[in-house]
């Protein structure tokens, strides 16, 4: 199906998917790079709900909903089109962000998560998910770094301890769909360590 890429915050994973992009092409694939919450006009105006810090606390569960409603206009009107023509998708963040923020962060059950997942996805899912992990404190620091922090980053390191460790722990269950990335070494480390995962990247996006 699709290769999508999640994080801990501050990995630098924008730059890394589009490293991986450049080099899916030289193999005369065609990709398609999007984002999440977001990818489409209307999505996107449901990422600015998200981020946007408020004097008004959101609802755990009023975020899971928007969430799940960018992702449900996403996989319309961009990724399964983008499918259908035989593209590869690259997205920042997909569902495995929704399993790490809301409900390791957040705190939602798993099954409602899988529920809402199974009624906006169907039977769609990542071909592979790559995770670039880092330690939370390091993360933080470098999202403070970069300026003004939206909504989650605002969070404190408990929240992204959560997070972080919701990643590992799918990523420890699924190993076949998981590859995981140590984001705390140099770019060029993380790019070789890229490289390394490319040939399988590319028969999987064949198959």
């Amino acid at each position: 199906m699709t290769s999508f890429l999640n994080r801990i915050l501050g990995t630098g994973k924008s730059t890394n998917r589009d490293y991986l992009a450049a080099r899916l092409r030289e193999q005369g694939l065609e990709v398609v790079l999007t984002r999440e919450p977001g990818g489409t006009p209307l999505a996107e105006k449901i990422r600015e709900l998200l981020l946007a810090p408020s004097d008004e606390a959101m609802d755990a569960d009023t975020e899971l909903l928007l969430v799940f409603a960018a992702r449900a206009q996403h996989l319309a009107q961009v990724i399964r089109p983008a499918l259908a023509k035989g593209a590869v998708v690259l997205c920042d963040r997909f569902t495995d962000a929704t399993y790490a923020y809301q409900g390791g962060g957040r705190g939602l059950s798993v099954e409602r998560i899988a529920t809402l997942e199974q009624f906006v996805q169907g039977d769609l899912r990542p071909d592979l998910t790559l995770v670039f992990d880092l330690p939370v404190e390091v993360g933080l620091a470098r999202a403070a770094a970069r300026g003004r922090l939206d909504r989650f980053e605002q969070e404190g390191q408990a929240f992204f301890e959560a997070v972080r460790q919701a990643y590992l722990q799918r990523a420890q269950r699924e190993p076949q769909r998981y590859s995981l990335l140590d984001a705390a070494q140099s770019l060029d480390m993380v790019q070789r360590d890229i490289d390394a995962l490319l040939q399988g990247i590319v028969v999987r996006c064949r198959g």
